[in-house]
């Protein structure tokens, strides 16, 4: 079976990486050399920045990185790699998303790239670098397909050749909100621990001793206040999960955020 995995940045490495170790023959492709270089090197697998180099694959895992424009979605690198799939993939082809995408976004794919000519699902990505052995590619994900034949063909894919542990979902959507939500629900809760600090700091209460006391109960577990809410996926599935409707709770989070890194400009002056 042949895999290829587009995209080989922070998630599109450890996939093609994984899948290698089982067998399979695996191919990658990157726009940036050094990704596809580095992938020969460390990931010991093909890898081209050329799509004419690619064979035609079995399963193809669409693993680049989507953005925002304006606090709207810009999901144009997953169209884009969708149309170049549609070229040599058949009706016995399995796509997966594996990318950031909105609610109703793979099953546009699937019907106006695709024409229903694919098995096509969506798995959004878990992992996590800072402990790639816990939180890694072998973790429990998510998946849903756009039909019925498409959700066994990833399952089979997934959980029986890959062997990872994949919780199904009753439509491709669920899959699609799932991963913006999860990640919006880890922004609100960081969102109130910086609130929280600041809000000690005004009474002169000690806020790291307070959130120590707080997690000793079973079913609080409030993180730390750090230096804000950065990296690459919080801060956009948040805006993902606004921008489809308006939330109060959400904005004001992302207020609290903006608030909390101005309040620590303060207190290093």
């Amino acid at each position: 079976m042949t895999v290829c995995v587009i995209g080989l940045g922070q998630i599109g490495f450890p996939v093609a990486k994984y899948i290698t170790t089982k067998g399979y023959n695996v191919w990658g492709l990157d726009i940036n050399p050094v990704a596809v270089e580095y992938g020969i090197q460390k990931g010991k697998f093909k890898a081209t920045t050329q799509w004419d180099q690619l064979p035609k694959a079995d399963v193809y895992i669409i693993c680049v990185t989507t953005g925002q424009i304006n606090n709207q979605a810009d999901l144009t690198a997953v169209f884009q790699v969708s149309k170049k799939i549609a070229e040599k993939a058949d009706i016995t082809t399995l796509v997966a998303i594996e990318s950031t995408i909105l609610p109703g976004t793979s099953k546009k794919i699937f019907e106006e790239i695709f024409k229903n000519k694919v098995l096509l699902v969506h798995a959004p990505h878990r992992y996590w670098a800072d402990q790639e052995d816990k939180y890694g590619v072998n973790q429990v994900r998510v998946i849903g397909g756009v039909n019925t034949e498409s959700l066994e063909a990833g399952m089979k894919f997934y959980k029986d050749q890959l062997g990872i542990p994949m919780h199904k979902v009753s439509s491709v959507e669920v899959a699609e909100m799932c991963k913006i939500i999860e990640n919006s629900h880890r922004y609100l809760q960081i969102a109130f621990a910086e609130n929280l600090k600041m809000m000690c700091a005004h009474i002169d209460l000690n806020f790291d001793e307070l959130r120590e006391a707080m997690n000793t109960k079973w079913n609080v577990d409030l993180p730390e206040a750090r230096d804000g809410i950065g990296r690459h996926c919080l801060p956009k599935d948040i805006r993902y999960v606004t921008s489809l409707t308006p939330s109060i709770l959400l904005n004001s989070a992302i207020e609290v955020d903006q608030k909390y890194r101005q309040w620590l400009t303060t207190q290093k002056e």
